[in-house]
């Protein structure tokens, strides 16, 4: 499957089921990047527009490049009562956007599917000279916790690419080679409390996972209905995050 289809059929789970983002990001933006109201955002692989929002809200200008025309259209209604969202179909190597003319590059969930030396250039030509790019990912936390340690167990089990797709082979060394000169990390904590469906709401929005023609469909659900069992208090389960955010100036 083609990297630009790949959440096609995920995309109902994907905006009622994926995480936020912490108003803490947006404290950072101001503080270390001098974020204003007036600053224009592109949102690279903007998907549903789940971080195009967190922006929109700060009263941004926030211009989400998505390619998936699927996604796409779920981010338009999504995000249909803030005027200052820009829809554009395009992609990281090829954004379609003028040069100079934003303040900021964010890639939220989105950074490990690009193509770096492309993107690199194309971000840097859409770039004010003064501008930022901030790479961000909701990075469950693997092992915190006994239910989150199960969990685990379970995607691996059933993921058809989990290894080779999981944002976290992202590396500091990959990240240097991008950047190209000294970058900022900043961590936050980030948190989810879902009942069973919206348990199984989130795992069905991963790319990775199967979909229901798969012969291994029900099983999964299965064995996910009982570690909900096991492991829920009070009807819910917690899942946890960090945020983490690597930024700078390329």
């Amino acid at each position: 499957m083609k990297t630009v289809e790949r959440f096609s059929n995920r995309v109902e789970n994907y905006v009622k089921y994926r995480p936020d983002y912490p108003q803490e990001v947006l404290d950072l933006f101001r503080n270390e990047m001098n974020l204003q109201k007036s600053s224009v955002i592109a949102d690279i692989g903007s998907g549903t527009g789940i971080s195009a929002k967190l922006f929109l809200e700060n009263g941004n200008t926030v211009c989400g490049v998505e390619p998936n025309e699927v996604m796409r259209r779920a981010a338009e209604k999504f995000l249909q009562d803030f005027p200052n969202f820009k829809s554009i179909n395009g992609t990281a190597e090829n954004m379609t956007l003028e040069a100079s003319s934003v303040d900021f590059v964010i890639a939220a969930q989105a950074f490990h599917w690009f193509d770096k030396a492309k993107t690199g250039n194309e971000f840097r030509r859409i770039l004010h000279d003064e501008g930022f790019v901030a790479l961000i990912w909701n990075e469950r936390q693997l092992d915190t916790t006994a239910f989150l340690r199960d969990y685990e167990k379970l995607l691996i089990e059933f993921g058809t690419d989990y290894q080779k797709v999981r944002h976290d082979n992202i590396t500091k060394e990959s990240l240097w080679d991008f950047f190209q000169t000294d970058f900022r990390q900043a961590v936050f904590q980030n948190s989810q409390l879902l009942d069973f469906d919206g348990l199984k709401g989130r795992i069905l929005s991963a790319s990775y996972m199967p979909s229901a023609e798969n012969p291994c469909f029900e099983e999964m659900l299965i064995k996910l209905k009982s570690l909900f069992a096991e492991h829920a208090e009070n009807g819910k389960i917690e899942i946890l995050y960090d945020t983490k955010v690597f930024y700078g100036q390329i």
